[in-house]
């Protein structure tokens, strides 16, 4: 296949609906791909993939933001000083030494306990939810469960007020507009990522202003009370942090319940076997993770000249593994494109590898489970209403605007 064909699927309609035929495709002909839609080099081969994520020395993940706005006109990118000066600090943009002090305090305050404790308020939040929507028949699962469910609980266990997750879902949606394109941006998309962050850093500045007055037992104050430890955390690593705590706190669960229910509905085999026996959710969690992974691609920047596959890689340049890609790799899935929810040895990166995997992966495994499995018993005669979906335009994340079902 020529690259130019690789450039129109890399960012189709049809890629956005299903990229596992072109990332099949990438493996077996360019594993190691420049494209120019995206701006970086894209990697489909799992082996590669983990070598990236495991050597942050080699790929580093501070200074990715300023690579994508460098793309702007130097008037423009002016105007966006507070986005970039935002990203050049916090847990998600940051390598050793600061990523680990930023990791330890906050992994402190996002204990086990903590998630633990939430698991009755889970069950009872799920519950609400479906009893909202028992008597009508159908329901959107996105809309009217997987949304609400992990924004509420995050709002929750951070220390922002459940009626405001409505706020947190537009500055998202607004923020990850920037990263919807790889490693390409638009003035649109800046303009509208800029936007949401100043409105959503006005608000966490006020719940800091809240939590330095009436501390309480969320994750919000112990990253005040850390920040007001000397040389621990500083205001703008604090506002940095609880911004992408925010951010990511919710969308990645949101599309792991979708993805997932839509796997199971269309393969009723597995659906069958999960009602029979409930036990296995834990294992179609990790299934559905592998299977149709809500983060589709990781992101670093080269911190030097590195050669892989006979393809040499520049220092600067933005290296793309595409997490997607590698879940499928037969050469460590066997039957890769076949959903089983029993299968074995499944070392999936759905939460990513290394020194950023996913703070959130707990709380994620404790959520899924609970709605899936209440879901299936509540309403076991599930099913598609409609097998025309949408999918999010989007390089970064997967996942479905809409997940309509009749029971």
């Amino acid at each position: 296949m020529s690259q130019s064909v690789f450039e129109d699927q890399l960012l189709s309609p049809a890629f956005f609906s299903d990229p596992y035929p072109t990332y099949h495709r990438l493996r077996s002909e360019a594993p190691v791909y420049w494209s120019d839609a995206l701006g970086g080099w894209v990697l489909t081969r799992y082996e590669d993939v983990v070598s990236i994520l495991r050597r942050p020395e080699l790929y580093s993940s501070t200074g990715r933001v300023s690579y994508l706005l460098r793309q702007l006109p130097e008037a423009a990118r002016r105007e966006v000083e507070l986005l970039e000066r935002h990203y050049t600090l916090g847990l998600a943009h940051s390598d050793p030494p600061d990523h680990t002090r930023l990791r330890t305090l906050l992994s402190k305050a996002f204990t086990s306990r903590l998630i633990e404790a939430r698991q009755p308020r889970i069950q009872a939040l799920v519950d609400q939810l479906l009893d909202r929507v028992e008597g009508s028949g159908r329901m959107d699962i996105i809309h009217d469960l997987a949304y609400p469910l992990p924004a509420t609980i995050i709002a929750e266990i951070i220390g922002a007020p459940a009626e405001d997750i409505d706020l947190f879902r537009q500055w998202a949606i607004g923020i990850n507009r920037l990263f919807e394109s790889g490693g390409r941006v638009t003035p649109a998309s800046v303009a509208a990522a800029q936007s949401s962050l100043v409105e959503m850093r006005e608000y966490i500045g006020r719940l800091i202003i809240e939590r330095r007055r009436r501390p309480g037992d969320d994750v919000l104050s112990h990253l005040v009370a850390a920040e007001q430890q000397a040389d621990r955390l500083s205001v703008a690593e604090l506002v940095s942090t609880a911004v992408t705590l925010f951010v990511a706190g919710h969308e990645t669960t949101t599309h792991l319940i979708g993805n997932g229910m839509l796997a199971l509905l269309r393969q009723p085999d597995q659906l069958q076997k999960l009602k029979e026996n409930p036990a296995l959710i834990s294992s179609a969690v990790e299934e559905m993770l592998r299977y149709d992974t809500a983060v589709q691609r990781g992101w670093r920047i080269a911190a030097g000249d590195i050669e892989i596959d006979g393809c040499r890689i520049k220092k600067g340049e933005l290296v793309l593994p595409m997490l997607g890609a590698a879940n499928r790799d037969p050469a460590q899935f066997p039957e890769p494109d076949r959903f089983d929810i029993c299968r074995q040895d499944n070392k999936h990166l759905g939460f990513g590898y290394g020194i950023h995997f996913c703070l959130g992966a707990p709380l994620a495994r404790l959520e899924t489970p609970i709605a899936i499995n209440t879901l299936l018993r509540r309403f076991p005669n599930l099913r598609l209403e409609t097998e025309n979906l949408t999918w999010r335009q989007d390089i970064a994340l997967r996942g479905l605007i809409e997940l309509p079902v009749i029971f």
